[in-house]
């Protein structure tokens, strides 16, 4: 079995944004301020969740840990998208986004459990990849103008999750806690790696 030896990446926080509706839809913010609970007053803080649809193993509704409580995205594959789309951007609140960086080559591949610490004392917990779906799709349908009555079941919601496909970024949970700033540096602290 090969292993890969642990490794480092410098990355720089370029958007910070909130989800202080009743939605996943972010806005730009200076600052957050992130507890155990996740982002204070985001959408999806909140120490345990309910399950949903990425979650079949369990009836819909079960209370579980929220390893979801941040969504980030890179600036790099946020413009792959664009093009994809044939759009001029893919804003990052029109698809629920916390944090963007740049810095980090193919952001969305990096692996569950790397570690993201940033020069202000947070540090976060990479949970995972987050597939792209058609509620974002949808989002970004709405924002270009398209006329629907379901966005979720238009041509580019489902042009999204295609263009989106290894581009959607991940998400991560709270290890420490603190304020992320735009503008701030992080590393990427990734653990040795194998295939099981």
């Amino acid at each position: 079995m090969k292993i890969e030896p642990a490794k480092k990446l410098e990355g720089v926080v370029s958007r910070v944004l909130h989800a202080g509706g009743d939605n996943f839809i972010s806005a730009k913010a200076s600052s957050l301020s992130v507890t155990y609970d996740g982002i204070v007053g985001d959408y999806h803080s909140g120490l345990t969740r309910d399950s949903g649809a990425r979650e079949p193993w369990y009836p819909r509704g079960t209370e579980m840990r929220n390893e979801r409580q941040l969504s980030i995205l890179s600036e790099e594959e946020l413009s792959e998208i664009a093009h994809a789309m044939s759009l001029e951007i893919v804003d990052p609140g029109w698809i629920g986004a916390n944090l963007v960086f740049s810095g980090i080559p193919q952001l969305s591949f990096l692996p569950p459990r790397t570690l993201l610490m940033f020069e202000g004392g947070v540090t976060l917990r990479v949970d995972g990849y987050n597939a792209p779906c058609t509620d974002a799709g949808g989002a970004i349908a709405k924002n270009i103008g398209v006329e629907a009555n379901d966005f979720r079941k238009t041509d580019e919601a489902f042009e999204f999750v295609k263009a989106a496909e290894m581009k959607r970024g991940i998400v991560a949970w709270v290890e420490r806690e603190g304020e992320i700033k735009a503008g701030e540096n992080f590393v990427a602290r990734i653990w040795q790696q194998w295939i099981y």
